[in-house]
Protein backbone atom coordinates (compact mmCIF):
# COMPACT_ATOMS: atom_id res chain seq x y z
CA UNK A 1 0.00 0.00 0.00
CA UNK A 2 1.35 3.43 -0.90
CA UNK A 3 1.39 6.18 1.69
CA UNK A 4 0.24 9.59 0.51
CA UNK A 5 1.70 12.62 2.29
CA UNK A 6 -0.32 15.80 2.15
CA UNK A 7 2.64 18.16 2.10
CA UNK A 8 6.40 18.26 1.75
CA UNK A 9 8.83 18.85 4.55
CA UNK A 10 9.62 22.32 3.29
CA UNK A 11 6.05 23.60 3.36
CA UNK A 12 4.23 25.80 5.81
CA UNK A 13 1.09 24.42 7.46
CA UNK A 14 -1.11 27.24 8.71
CA UNK A 15 1.25 29.23 10.91
CA UNK A 16 3.59 26.28 11.55
CA UNK A 17 6.91 27.43 10.12
CA UNK A 18 9.76 25.16 9.16
CA UNK A 19 12.44 24.82 11.81
CA UNK A 20 10.19 25.60 14.77
CA UNK A 21 9.32 23.06 17.48
CA UNK A 22 5.74 22.94 16.15
CA UNK A 23 7.01 22.13 12.66
CA UNK A 24 9.28 19.41 14.05
CA UNK A 25 6.37 17.85 15.97
CA UNK A 26 4.18 17.93 12.86
CA UNK A 27 6.94 16.33 10.77
CA UNK A 28 7.48 13.58 13.34
CA UNK A 29 3.76 12.93 13.66
CA UNK A 30 3.38 12.63 9.88
CA UNK A 31 6.29 10.23 9.83
CA UNK A 32 4.71 8.06 12.51
CA UNK A 33 1.33 8.02 10.81
CA UNK A 34 2.94 7.17 7.48
CA UNK A 35 4.83 4.25 8.98
CA UNK A 36 1.68 2.88 10.63
CA UNK A 37 -0.21 3.13 7.33
CA UNK A 38 2.62 1.42 5.47
CA UNK A 39 3.51 -1.34 7.93
CA UNK A 40 0.38 -1.86 10.00
CA UNK A 41 0.45 -2.13 13.82
CA UNK A 42 3.78 -1.14 15.40
CA UNK A 43 5.14 -0.73 18.89
CA UNK A 44 6.70 2.51 20.10
CA UNK A 45 10.15 0.96 19.92
CA UNK A 46 9.60 -0.25 16.38
CA UNK A 47 8.33 3.20 15.35
CA UNK A 48 11.52 4.65 16.77
CA UNK A 49 13.65 2.17 14.84
CA UNK A 50 11.88 2.74 11.52
CA UNK A 51 11.81 6.51 11.88
CA UNK A 52 15.35 6.84 13.24
CA UNK A 53 14.01 8.82 16.20
CA UNK A 54 14.70 8.25 19.89
CA UNK A 55 12.41 6.18 22.09
CA UNK A 56 11.21 9.25 24.05
CA UNK A 57 10.39 11.06 20.80
CA UNK A 58 8.54 7.99 19.46
CA UNK A 59 6.57 7.81 22.70
CA UNK A 60 5.60 11.47 22.35
CA UNK A 61 4.46 10.92 18.75
CA UNK A 62 2.28 8.00 19.80
CA UNK A 63 0.78 9.96 22.69
CA UNK A 64 -0.16 12.91 20.46
CA UNK A 65 -1.68 10.72 17.75
CA UNK A 66 -3.59 8.61 20.26
CA UNK A 67 -4.92 11.66 22.09
CA UNK A 68 -6.11 13.12 18.76
CA UNK A 69 -8.02 9.92 17.99
CA UNK A 70 -5.91 9.07 14.96
CA UNK A 71 -4.46 5.81 16.30
CA UNK A 72 -5.52 3.23 18.87
CA UNK A 73 -4.04 0.43 20.94
CA UNK A 74 -4.09 -2.67 18.76
CA UNK A 75 -2.76 -5.33 21.11
CA UNK A 76 0.35 -6.60 22.81
CA UNK A 77 3.47 -8.20 21.36
CA UNK A 78 5.59 -10.58 23.40
CA UNK A 79 9.24 -9.67 23.44
CA UNK A 80 10.50 -12.45 25.65
CA UNK A 81 11.59 -11.30 29.07
CA UNK A 82 9.79 -8.41 30.68
CA UNK A 83 6.31 -7.00 30.01
CA UNK A 84 4.71 -7.29 26.59
CA UNK A 85 5.00 -4.26 24.32
CA UNK A 86 1.82 -2.46 23.29
CA UNK A 87 1.27 -2.09 19.54
CA UNK A 88 -0.62 0.76 17.91
CA UNK A 89 -2.62 0.97 14.68
CA UNK A 90 -4.33 3.68 12.65
CA UNK A 91 -8.00 4.01 13.50
CA UNK A 92 -9.77 2.60 10.48
CA UNK A 93 -13.03 4.34 11.35
CA UNK A 94 -11.58 7.87 11.47
CA UNK A 95 -12.30 8.52 7.77
CA UNK A 96 -14.45 6.11 5.77
CA UNK A 97 -15.43 6.00 2.11
CA UNK A 98 -17.56 3.91 -0.21
CA UNK A 99 -16.40 2.83 -3.67
CA UNK A 100 -19.23 2.46 -6.20
CA UNK A 101 -19.40 1.06 -9.74
CA UNK A 102 -22.58 1.95 -11.67
CA UNK A 103 -22.72 -0.31 -14.71
CA UNK A 104 -25.50 -0.82 -17.23
CA UNK A 105 -26.81 -3.89 -15.39
CA UNK A 106 -26.13 -3.38 -11.68
CA UNK A 107 -24.47 -1.32 -8.99
CA UNK A 108 -21.63 -2.72 -6.86
CA UNK A 109 -20.19 -1.05 -3.78
CA UNK A 110 -17.84 -1.60 -0.86
CA UNK A 111 -16.61 0.31 2.18
CA UNK A 112 -13.05 1.67 2.11
CA UNK A 113 -10.94 2.54 5.16
CA UNK A 114 -7.42 3.80 5.82
CA UNK A 115 -5.94 0.33 6.16
CA UNK A 116 -7.15 -0.83 2.74
CA UNK A 117 -8.79 -3.86 4.35
CA UNK A 118 -11.22 -5.79 2.19
CA UNK A 119 -14.86 -5.22 3.12
CA UNK A 120 -17.88 -7.09 1.71
CA UNK A 121 -18.81 -6.19 -1.86
CA UNK A 122 -22.54 -5.77 -2.41
CA UNK A 123 -24.41 -5.98 -5.71
CA UNK A 124 -27.67 -4.12 -6.25
CA UNK A 125 -30.06 -4.52 -9.17
CA UNK A 126 -30.87 -1.34 -11.04
CA UNK A 127 -34.27 0.19 -10.43
CA UNK A 128 -36.56 0.72 -13.45
CA UNK A 129 -35.44 3.70 -15.51
CA UNK A 130 -38.42 5.80 -14.44
CA UNK A 131 -37.53 5.33 -10.76
CA UNK A 132 -33.81 6.00 -11.01
CA UNK A 133 -31.92 9.11 -10.00
CA UNK A 134 -28.31 9.84 -9.14
CA UNK A 135 -29.22 10.38 -5.48
CA UNK A 136 -31.25 7.17 -5.16
CA UNK A 137 -28.58 5.09 -6.93
CA UNK A 138 -25.73 6.38 -4.77
CA UNK A 139 -27.68 6.52 -1.49
CA UNK A 140 -28.77 2.91 -1.96
CA UNK A 141 -25.20 1.83 -2.70
CA UNK A 142 -23.84 3.58 0.40
CA UNK A 143 -26.52 2.06 2.63
CA UNK A 144 -26.02 -1.47 1.31
CA UNK A 145 -22.22 -1.29 1.60
CA UNK A 146 -22.41 0.07 5.15
CA UNK A 147 -24.94 -2.56 6.22
CA UNK A 148 -22.72 -5.33 4.84
CA UNK A 149 -19.67 -3.92 6.66
CA UNK A 150 -21.55 -3.27 9.89
CA UNK A 151 -20.94 0.49 10.04
CA UNK A 152 -23.26 3.47 10.39
CA UNK A 153 -24.37 5.14 7.17
CA UNK A 154 -23.50 8.58 8.54
CA UNK A 155 -19.89 7.51 9.18
CA UNK A 156 -19.12 7.76 5.44
CA UNK A 157 -17.38 10.99 4.41
CA UNK A 158 -16.17 10.13 0.89
CA UNK A 159 -17.46 8.28 -2.16
CA UNK A 160 -15.82 7.49 -5.49
CA UNK A 161 -18.18 6.51 -8.31
CA UNK A 162 -17.30 4.85 -11.59
CA UNK A 163 -19.81 5.46 -14.40
CA UNK A 164 -20.16 4.48 -18.04
CA UNK A 165 -19.94 8.09 -19.19
CA UNK A 166 -17.46 10.82 -19.96
CA UNK A 167 -16.82 12.91 -16.85
CA UNK A 168 -15.65 16.51 -17.15
CA UNK A 169 -14.43 16.88 -13.58
CA UNK A 170 -13.60 20.59 -13.62
CA UNK A 171 -16.86 21.55 -15.36
CA UNK A 172 -18.82 18.99 -13.29
CA UNK A 173 -20.59 17.62 -16.35
CA UNK A 174 -21.43 14.20 -17.77
CA UNK A 175 -21.79 13.16 -21.40
CA UNK A 176 -22.44 9.85 -23.18
CA UNK A 177 -24.89 9.00 -20.36
CA UNK A 178 -26.95 6.28 -22.06
CA UNK A 179 -26.70 3.98 -19.01
CA UNK A 180 -27.55 6.67 -16.44
CA UNK A 181 -31.26 7.50 -16.76
CA UNK A 182 -32.38 10.10 -14.25
CA UNK A 183 -28.86 11.45 -13.69
CA UNK A 184 -28.33 15.17 -14.35
CA UNK A 185 -25.63 15.93 -16.89
CA UNK A 186 -24.59 19.24 -15.32
CA UNK A 187 -23.65 19.92 -11.71
CA UNK A 188 -23.75 16.22 -10.88
CA UNK A 189 -21.00 16.17 -8.25
CA UNK A 190 -22.33 19.27 -6.51
CA UNK A 191 -25.83 17.81 -6.61
CA UNK A 192 -24.76 14.56 -4.96
CA UNK A 193 -22.64 16.31 -2.34
CA UNK A 194 -25.49 18.63 -1.44
CA UNK A 195 -28.10 15.88 -1.19
CA UNK A 196 -25.96 13.20 0.49
CA UNK A 197 -23.57 15.25 2.63
CA UNK A 198 -20.42 13.45 1.45
CA UNK A 199 -17.42 14.40 -0.68
CA UNK A 200 -17.86 12.92 -4.17
CA UNK A 201 -15.41 11.88 -6.88
CA UNK A 202 -16.80 10.70 -10.23
CA UNK A 203 -14.80 9.13 -13.03
CA UNK A 204 -15.20 7.08 -16.16
CA UNK A 205 -15.18 3.32 -15.55
CA UNK A 206 -12.26 2.66 -17.89
CA UNK A 207 -10.19 5.34 -16.16
CA UNK A 208 -10.77 3.73 -12.77
CA UNK A 209 -9.91 0.33 -14.22
CA UNK A 210 -6.62 1.85 -15.39
CA UNK A 211 -5.96 3.12 -11.86
CA UNK A 212 -6.37 -0.46 -10.65
CA UNK A 213 -4.13 -1.75 -13.44
CA UNK A 214 -1.38 0.65 -12.38
CA UNK A 215 -1.75 -0.29 -8.70
CA UNK A 216 -2.17 -4.08 -8.78
CA UNK A 217 -2.31 -5.20 -12.40
CA UNK A 218 -0.26 -5.35 -15.58
CA UNK A 219 1.02 -1.77 -15.65
CA UNK A 220 2.90 -1.22 -12.40
CA UNK A 221 6.35 -1.06 -13.99
CA UNK A 222 5.82 1.08 -17.12
CA UNK A 223 6.04 4.82 -17.58
CA UNK A 224 2.75 5.01 -19.46
CA UNK A 225 0.13 2.73 -20.97
CA UNK A 226 -3.26 2.58 -22.61
CA UNK A 227 -6.03 0.35 -21.27
CA UNK A 228 -8.48 -0.84 -23.90
CA UNK A 229 -11.71 -1.56 -22.05
CA UNK A 230 -13.81 -4.15 -23.90
CA UNK A 231 -17.23 -4.84 -22.52
CA UNK A 232 -20.75 -3.91 -23.56
CA UNK A 233 -19.12 -0.77 -24.89
CA UNK A 234 -15.54 0.20 -25.66
CA UNK A 235 -13.33 2.71 -23.92
CA UNK A 236 -9.71 3.70 -23.75
CA UNK A 237 -7.95 4.96 -20.62
CA UNK A 238 -4.65 6.77 -21.08
CA UNK A 239 -2.07 6.70 -18.29
CA UNK A 240 0.85 9.12 -18.60
CA UNK A 241 3.44 8.54 -15.86
CA UNK A 242 0.79 7.52 -13.38
CA UNK A 243 -1.71 10.25 -14.24
CA UNK A 244 -4.90 9.63 -16.20
CA UNK A 245 -5.35 11.87 -19.22
CA UNK A 246 -9.04 12.77 -19.52
CA UNK A 247 -9.13 15.48 -22.17
CA UNK A 248 -10.72 18.92 -22.03
CA UNK A 249 -14.27 17.63 -21.58
CA UNK A 250 -13.56 14.24 -20.06
CA UNK A 251 -14.26 12.53 -23.38
CA UNK A 252 -10.74 11.29 -24.09
CA UNK A 253 -10.75 7.61 -25.03
CA UNK A 254 -14.34 7.25 -26.28
CA UNK A 255 -13.10 5.13 -29.18
CA UNK A 256 -16.29 3.07 -29.41
CA UNK A 257 -17.79 5.88 -31.49
CA UNK A 258 -15.03 5.77 -34.12
CA UNK A 259 -16.02 4.39 -37.54
CA UNK A 260 -14.73 1.00 -38.62
CA UNK A 261 -11.64 1.40 -40.87
CA UNK A 262 -11.94 0.42 -44.53
CA UNK A 263 -9.86 -2.73 -43.95
CA UNK A 264 -12.51 -3.95 -41.51
CA UNK A 265 -15.50 -3.61 -43.82
CA UNK A 266 -14.85 -7.03 -45.32
CA UNK A 267 -14.91 -8.61 -41.86
CA UNK A 268 -18.22 -7.04 -40.82
CA UNK A 269 -19.89 -4.78 -43.40
CA UNK A 270 -22.83 -4.14 -41.05
CA UNK A 271 -20.71 -2.64 -38.23
CA UNK A 272 -20.63 1.17 -38.49
CA UNK A 273 -18.54 1.83 -35.38
CA UNK A 274 -15.87 0.05 -33.36
CA UNK A 275 -18.44 -0.83 -30.68
CA UNK A 276 -20.39 -2.89 -33.20
CA UNK A 277 -17.10 -4.17 -34.65
CA UNK A 278 -15.63 -5.76 -31.50
CA UNK A 279 -17.84 -4.81 -28.57
CA UNK A 280 -19.71 -7.38 -26.47
CA UNK A 281 -22.39 -8.12 -29.08
CA UNK A 282 -19.78 -8.72 -31.81
CA UNK A 283 -17.76 -10.95 -29.47
CA UNK A 284 -20.88 -13.00 -28.71
CA UNK A 285 -21.52 -13.51 -32.43
CA UNK A 286 -17.93 -14.57 -33.01
CA UNK A 287 -18.12 -17.15 -30.22
CA UNK A 288 -21.36 -18.56 -31.66
CA UNK A 289 -19.93 -18.91 -35.17
CA UNK A 290 -19.39 -22.61 -35.81
CA UNK A 291 -15.92 -23.51 -37.01
CA UNK A 292 -14.48 -20.08 -36.24
CA UNK A 293 -11.51 -19.48 -33.97
CA UNK A 294 -13.31 -16.72 -32.09
CA UNK A 295 -10.26 -15.38 -30.26
CA UNK A 296 -8.24 -15.12 -33.48
CA UNK A 297 -11.13 -13.39 -35.24
CA UNK A 298 -11.49 -10.96 -32.36
CA UNK A 299 -7.76 -10.25 -32.33
CA UNK A 300 -7.88 -9.22 -35.99
CA UNK A 301 -10.64 -6.70 -35.24
CA UNK A 302 -8.97 -5.37 -32.11
CA UNK A 303 -5.69 -4.83 -33.95
CA UNK A 304 -7.46 -2.78 -36.63
CA UNK A 305 -9.22 -0.73 -33.98
CA UNK A 306 -5.97 0.01 -32.19
CA UNK A 307 -4.21 1.59 -35.16
CA UNK A 308 -5.57 5.12 -34.44
CA UNK A 309 -4.48 4.72 -30.80
CA UNK A 310 -0.96 3.79 -31.88
CA UNK A 311 -0.77 6.62 -34.39
CA UNK A 312 -1.76 9.26 -31.85
CA UNK A 313 -0.36 7.93 -28.56
CA UNK A 314 2.33 5.36 -29.39
CA UNK A 315 1.99 3.84 -25.87
CA UNK A 316 4.67 1.66 -24.36
CA UNK A 317 2.09 -0.92 -23.30
CA UNK A 318 -1.50 -1.73 -24.20
CA UNK A 319 -3.55 -3.59 -21.62
CA UNK A 320 -6.61 -5.48 -22.86
CA UNK A 321 -9.19 -5.14 -20.09
CA UNK A 322 -12.89 -5.32 -19.45
CA UNK A 323 -14.89 -8.57 -19.50
CA UNK A 324 -13.83 -9.44 -23.06
CA UNK A 325 -10.16 -8.66 -22.46
CA UNK A 326 -10.16 -10.80 -19.34
CA UNK A 327 -11.90 -13.66 -21.15
CA UNK A 328 -9.51 -13.54 -24.11
CA UNK A 329 -6.57 -13.44 -21.71
CA UNK A 330 -2.96 -13.96 -22.70
CA UNK A 331 -3.82 -15.64 -26.02
CA UNK A 332 -5.86 -12.68 -27.24
CA UNK A 333 -3.04 -10.32 -26.22
CA UNK A 334 -0.45 -12.41 -28.05
CA UNK A 335 -2.54 -12.58 -31.23
CA UNK A 336 -3.20 -8.83 -31.21
CA UNK A 337 0.52 -8.23 -30.80
CA UNK A 338 1.29 -10.53 -33.74
CA UNK A 339 -1.21 -8.79 -36.01
CA UNK A 340 0.05 -5.34 -35.14
CA UNK A 341 3.63 -6.43 -35.84
CA UNK A 342 2.60 -7.91 -39.18
CA UNK A 343 0.58 -4.93 -40.41
CA UNK A 344 2.01 -1.78 -38.77
CA UNK A 345 5.29 -0.17 -37.76
CA UNK A 346 4.36 -0.08 -34.06
CA UNK A 347 5.52 -2.67 -31.54
CA UNK A 348 3.70 -2.00 -28.26
CA UNK A 349 3.81 -4.53 -25.48
CA UNK A 350 0.27 -5.97 -25.54
CA UNK A 351 -0.81 -7.76 -22.36
CA UNK A 352 -3.99 -8.99 -20.72
CA UNK A 353 -5.40 -7.38 -17.61
CA UNK A 354 -4.12 -8.81 -14.34
CA UNK A 355 -6.51 -7.07 -11.95
CA UNK A 356 -9.01 -9.89 -11.61
CA UNK A 357 -12.61 -9.29 -10.57
CA UNK A 358 -14.27 -5.89 -10.37
CA UNK A 359 -11.49 -3.69 -11.77
CA UNK A 360 -13.62 -0.53 -11.77
CA UNK A 361 -14.49 -0.99 -8.10
CA UNK A 362 -10.84 -1.75 -7.34
CA UNK A 363 -9.77 1.48 -9.03
CA UNK A 364 -12.34 3.44 -7.03
CA UNK A 365 -10.95 1.83 -3.86
CA UNK A 366 -7.42 2.93 -4.76
CA UNK A 367 -8.62 6.51 -5.30
CA UNK A 368 -10.40 6.50 -1.95
CA UNK A 369 -7.49 5.00 -0.02
CA UNK A 370 -5.28 7.82 -1.26
CA UNK A 371 -7.93 10.40 -0.33
CA UNK A 372 -8.48 8.88 3.11
CA UNK A 373 -4.73 9.01 3.75
CA UNK A 374 -4.66 12.64 2.61
CA UNK A 375 -7.46 13.51 5.04
CA UNK A 376 -5.60 11.82 7.89
CA UNK A 377 -2.39 13.72 7.14
CA UNK A 378 -4.43 16.93 7.09
CA UNK A 379 -5.71 16.02 10.56
CA UNK A 380 -2.12 15.48 11.73
CA UNK A 381 -1.12 18.90 10.37
CA UNK A 382 -3.91 20.53 12.39
CA UNK A 383 -2.48 19.10 15.61
CA UNK A 384 0.38 21.59 15.40
CA UNK A 385 -1.66 24.54 14.17
CA UNK A 386 -2.27 27.09 16.95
Amino acid sequence: MSVLHSESEGSVTGSTVRGTPAWLRATNDRTALGLLLQHGPLTRNRLGELSGLSKPTAAQMVSRLEEAGLIRVDGEISGGRGPNAVSYAVRADRVLGVAIDVSSTRITATVVDATGAEHPVVELPLAPDADRSAVSDVRGAIAAACDAAGIRHDAVRLVCIGVQAAVAQRADELSFTDTLPGWPTTGIRAHLERELGVSVTLDNDANLAAVAERAVGSADAVDGFALLWMGEGLGLAIDVSGRIYRGASGGSGEIGYLPVPEEGKSLDPDAPTLTEFFGAAAWARLRDSAGTDAVAALAERVALGLVPVLAVLDPERIVLGGPTGAEGGARLAALVSERLAASTQWRPDVVATAVGEQPVLRGAREVLIAEVHSRLFDDVARLSTP
